[in-house]
């Protein structure tokens, strides 16, 4: 779903160089943009057939013919395309927070404009193929995902933060990324690596002596002070900067053009690439437009739900079910998991450091408001969802933003 993406081609590379990890019959792009699921529909089929894999790719804006059959539908939704991202990522800043489409102000409006969109399309997906798995790659990742395991979907939630940390860490320390196991833990684009361990879960931490000689280089990497790693003694996701360095991200943001913009010249540069008949391969440039190794994490986690064996570990989003015991169970966390057929079953992790427990209880209780908003609407639950954040928490910057996500918003909102 959301065939249509520039994204795609990166995810039709994975499929075609996994194919020994996940055999593909037949994939289907599904997307309303007609023009644009042609173009990307061609170059899929024409990465196919340059890699000789023998799938077939089949183009259509019916979303019931196509999900019909399928064994796995991921979703890649952007409700609003990139003007709503455009937003999301302006108008808060009038208010002095962070502009970000998957946190604060923004990432609820992304929220409130997705949960109702992904349920009718979950809900479609379960009259049609009541067996087939969703894999979730729609921001806000947590939120989406606890919506769809709310209403019952066989569902699980994928990011490809903790992929791209594995991969760089694996680079700066001249190992193979399957070496590396991740003590990685939070909610999705809230979660701090405690742990790089040589082997599997009781290796041995490299993390110590990553840090002491590659901390000035993974702190840039993240946009962080260097110090700020080594008082913490763990890496952040990205995510973390618009809450440690909020003020500045603020100013940044008010002294250059959105992100959004950036991206949205980006894709047309990729289409009028895409339309190339003799390009058959995913060009360079799509490295820049996010998403990197989410082939892989895809690959490798439709491939454990539709396998056969005890499943293997990987980190995704699923429901908590007493890993974080000062979580209700039904919240959303990301964390290693044991994946297979059954599900993601996450494992045991150590008890979280209060520095990191008190950030991920005020999100997860924002997330919760968040999506009883998406659900029901109304400017009251908004304002309420906003409030709990731990990036805005004042009464009078909670009701400047409702306003202003609501105008912004409105086409797609049912209720307002």
């Amino acid at each position: 779903m959301g065939g249509g993406s520039t994204y795609t081609p990166e995810l039709v590379d994975g499929f075609a160089r996994l194919r020994d990890v996940l055999p593909l019959d037949e994939l289907v792009l599904v997307d309303p943009a007609a023009d644009r699921l042609e173009l990307v529909g061609g170059l899929a089929r024409r990465i196919l057939a340059r890699q000789g894999h023998g799938g077939r790719v089949v183009t259509t804006a019916d979303l019931d013919a196509g999900v019909d059959g399928a064994d796995a539908v991921l979703l890649q939704l952007r409700v609003g395309g990139q003007a709503a991202r455009a937003g999301d990522e302006t108008w808060p800043l009038s208010c002095g927070c962070v502009g970000q489409e998957t946190t604060g102000a923004g990432g609820l409006a992304k929220a409130l404009r997705t949960v109702p969109v992904v349920l009718e399309i979950a809900e479609r997906v379960r009259r049609r193929n009541p067996g087939a798995w969703i894999i979730d790659f729609t921001n806000p990742v947590g939120i989406v995902t606890r919506a769809l395991l709310g209403a019952g979907h066989r569902a699980v939630g994928l990011c490809n933060v903790a992929i791209g940390l594995q991969r760089k860490f694996a680079g700066l320390l001249g190992l193979r990324p399957e070496e590396l196991y991740l003590d990685h833990v939070g909610l999705n684009h809230l979660t701090w690596e405690r742990a790089v361990r040589l082997g599997g879960p009781g290796g041995k931490d490299l993390l110590p002596s990553l840090l002491a000689a590659h901390g000035a280089a993974l702190a840039a990497d993240l946009r962080l002070p260097r110090a700020l790693l080594d008082r913490l003694g763990v890496v952040p996701s990205y995510y973390l900067r618009y809450f440690y360095t909020h003020d500045e991200v603020v100013a940044e943001q008010r002294d250059r053009p959105a992100r959004a913009a950036e991206v949205a010249a980006m894709e047309q540069e990729l289409l009028a690439m895409y339309a190339d008949p003799a390009l058959a391969e995913k060009p360079a440039l799509l490295a820049r437009r996010g998403g990197a190794y989410y082939s892989e994490a895809a690959v490798a986690l439709a491939a454990a739900l539709l396998g056969d064996g005890a499943g293997e570990i990987q980190v995704v989003n699923a429901a908590n079910g007493g890993v974080l015991p000062f979580l209700p169970d039904d919240a959303v966390v990301e964390v290693p998991a044991r994946v297979g057929p059954g599900g993601a079953v996450p494992l045991p992790v150590a008890p979280l450091d209060p520095l990191y427990a008190g950030l991920v209880a005020g999100v997860a209780a924002y997330e919760d408001l968040a999506l009883d908003a998406a659900l029901r609407g109304g400017r009251d639950r908004v304002v309420k969802a906003l409030l709990a954040h731990p990036l805005i928490g004042r009464y009078g910057t909670a009701e400047a933003l409702a306003d202003r996500l609501i105008a912004h918003n409105r086409e797609h909102l049912a209720w307002a």
